[in-house]
């Protein structure tokens, strides 16, 4: 009987392991399915270009998983049985549910409102395709002189802002951030990033905490209005609760908690990756969500998976930080050069480099994903007689 692998997403970092998966163990001893509500991959980091009118390349999972071994399921995972190893789907024709040996859970994230009140009703996000889409659609809507605001200013808030300001230069655009504008960016780069705003007539309203939002805008803490026609919610993320309701243990903020491969410290069958997983870092602090955290995370749960089914030696994965790649428009950017555990550095690009480096970056991680076997799998001996499960070779 096959080994069943069950990956629950695939955005970056589920779709980076179900093809590490395929590339490292033999298709005739194992089972890979990918479940995921989306029928394509869809590039998270490109929101904001989604929302402002631009169209993206389709990536069937279909055609990514093509040869691989893999079974691509579309469906909406509703739950997750760890102790019966089991997952609750629904899709088209109903209700269904499917067993796994091993798990990889990928559900990653959503648009955290964070309890504000009417941020959910009023408010706009660019967390997943749908959510772009319907932006894109209000955006389309708002004539010259109209006005939008973007709350937060992390990379999603400055990227959004930036996007819009420069794909409707007739708008009037703002943002609004808690802190200074990038203030975790070292001074130079903090100053570029004035001036870009500066250059697309951007608003800016630092140190602003937001109470509300309404249909005609934002009120502050301090009781101020923002007015809006179109508000932008990029006030952070938050995991799919699906994780919190098993007998799973999760953080508080509702990841499951990992060893060093990505593996649940409560269930040894289950691996958590991307933004699902708690998972530790350099210097003991936690892996931020983001791309650049997800994809090494399911390269090492990938590599775990593999070598403990076949008796290997299980790698390390370079679970480290090397720079924040930051588009402002599509003709400028900033590359924040960091330390292994996130911290600004003296040195970073910005403009026109900066902005080919992020695209570089951007079609890297796609290419990565749409290529994920680069050669013909080959029989390979039985490395174990424990599991009777053989690796996959070149």
């Amino acid at each position: 009987m096959k080994h069943r692998i069950v990956v629950l997403g695939a955005g970056y970092a589920g779709a980076t392991a179900a093809g590490r998966l395929a590339r490292r163990l033999h298709p005739g001893d194992t089972e890979i399915t990918v479940v995921n509500a989306d029928t394509d991959f869809v590039e998270r980091v490109r929101m904001h270009q989604l929302a402002t009118g631009q169209d993206l390349k389709p990536r069937p999972l279909s055609n990514i998983y093509a040869g691989t071994g893999v079974t691509v399921r579309p469906a909406r995972v509703t739950a997750v049985d760890a102790d019966r190893r089991t997952v609750a789907l629904v899709d088209e024709q109903g209700a269904e549910e499917i067993a796994y040996d091993t798990l990889v859970y990928a559900l990653g994230s959503a648009s955290a409102d964070h309890g504000v009140p009417g941020a959910v009703e009023h408010a706009y996000d660019i967390a997943g395709r749908p959510s772009a889409l319907r932006l894109r659609d209000r955006l389309d809507q708002v004539a010259a002189g109209g006005t939008v605001l973007v709350v937060g200013g992390g990379l999603t808030g400055l990227e959004a802002v930036t996007e819009i300001a420069e794909a409707r230069p007739d708008l009037d655009v703002a943002i609004a951030v808690r802190a200074g504008l990038g203030d975790w960016l070292n001074e130079k780069a903090q100053q570029h990033l004035h001036r870009v705003c500066d250059r697309l007539d951007i608003t800016v309203h630092e140190h602003t905490d937001i109470a509300r939002v309404q249909a005609t805008g934002a009120i502050t803490v301090d009781g101020r209005a923002i007015p809006a026609q179109v508000t932008v919610w990029a006030a952070g993320f938050a995991v799919h609760p699906i994780a919190a309701a098993t007998t799973l243990t999760v953080a508080a903020t509702g990841q499951i908690i990992v060893d060093a491969t990505m593996r649940s410290v409560s269930h040894p069958e289950v691996y958590a990756v991307g933004d699902a997983g708690l998972a530790e870092g350099p210097g003991g602090r936690p892996l931020r969500m983001s791309c650049a955290s997800g994809i090494p995370m399911a390269w090492q749960a990938a590599d775990a998976i593999a070598a403990r089914l076949t008796g290997r030696k299980i790698p390390r994965a370079p679970l480290r930080y090397f720079n924040q790649c930051v588009s402002l428009g599509r003709r400028d950017g900033i590359i924040q050069y960091v330390t292994a555990d996130d911290r600004a550095k003296p040195s970073l690009l910005t403009g026109r480099l900066a902005a080919r480096y992020k695209e570089v970056v951007c079609r890297g991680a796609a290419w990565g994903i749409s290529h994920p076997v680069l050669y013909p799998v080959r029989r390979h001996r039985i490395v174990t007689a424990r599991t009777g499960i053989r690796a996959a070779a070149s």
